[in-house]
């Protein structure tokens, strides 16, 4: 078997794609290119092919010059037209070394793609989280190992992260009458899992993949919440979900937890708490 079937993942399909995202990249890019590095459930352990998106970075030596940023966006065109299933799941950005090394919400955007959608934004909150997955569980697809290009991330910093997250993106559905995202059984499985990791990280200061923190969640959080959490697990793409009003609770109960792990004495992360009005 051609090694580049087996590397750097074990799905033949996903390394091709990857193997052309490479191939493409590092002519680009030039004495720009460090690395490339895959993050997200391809390094934690939980991805699943049948719902799951290709999470990558490339670490750049610099911000790009303005010139090569339309190059990227017609190069990553060209993958999502080329037919092939994985090309138009990659989720990914473009960061310069100096940006990645810790999280700074004042970083100048960098070039992004999200299944066929190329733009230019800055990160936020959650790149803390994905910093550490990147740090300690990256799998190299080419450059050096991840540890020497990202400084530790302490529990503290995951859980505000956590914290942020909840806040910037989950909390406005609460007020939404009916969220657009959570009218798809896809977005309320994914909802409620995320549900689960965002909870563990509060309680432990740590990251772990969706179906470790989901059957945690069962055990600890007790028969209130282990069948909606049991059939957000075993969700699949042809089969309905259709919990919408449970999948709001969950979140709402998220939320107020991160604000009791507050009250209990975490005052760090008091300015990144949002509290539900109304």
């Amino acid at each position: 078997m051609s090694a580049h079937l087996t590397h750097p993942t074990p799905y033949p399909d996903v390394n091709v794609v990857l193997h052309m995202l490479l191939s493409s990249v590092q002519p680009i890019l030039g004495n720009y290119f460090i690395g490339m590095y895959l993050y997200g459930s391809l390094a934690s352990g939980d991805f699943d092919p049948e719902r799951s998106d290709m999470d990558f970075v490339v670490v750049t030596a610099d911000a790009l010059p303005d010139e090569m940023v339309p190059v990227l966006e017609a190069m990553h065109a060209r993958m999502t037209a080329s037919g092939l299933k994985w090309a138009t799941k990659l989720e990914g950005s473009y960061i310069p070394q100096h940006a990645l090394r810790r999280y700074d919400p004042t970083d100048a955007p960098c070039p992004q793609i999200n299944e066929g959608s190329f733009y230019v934004a800055r990160h936020e909150s959650d790149w803390v989280i994905q910093r550490h997955t990147l740090r300690e569980h990256g799998v190299v697809v080419a450059g050096p190992v991840p540890q020497t290009l990202i400084d530790p991330v302490q529990p503290n910093d995951l859980q505000r992260a956590v914290l942020g997250i909840l806040c910037e993106w989950w909390a406005p559905m609460l007020h939404a009458k009916r969220p657009a995202r959570l009218q798809s059984s896809e977005y309320q499985a994914y909802a409620i899992l995320t549900m689960c990791r965002a909870l563990y990280t509060l309680q432990h200061g740590i990251v772990v993949s969706k179906p470790v923190a989901a059957r945690w969640a069962q055990e600890t959080l007790g028969e209130q919440w282990a069948a909606l959490i049991e059939r957000a697990l075993a969700w699949r793409h042809d089969a309905p979900l259709d919990e919408f009003n449970e999948t709001l609770d969950f979140i709402r109960y998220t939320l107020e937890r991160g604000q009791q792990a507050d009250s209990a004495g975490r005052r760090a992360f008091e300015p990144l708490l949002c509290v539900e009005e109304g």
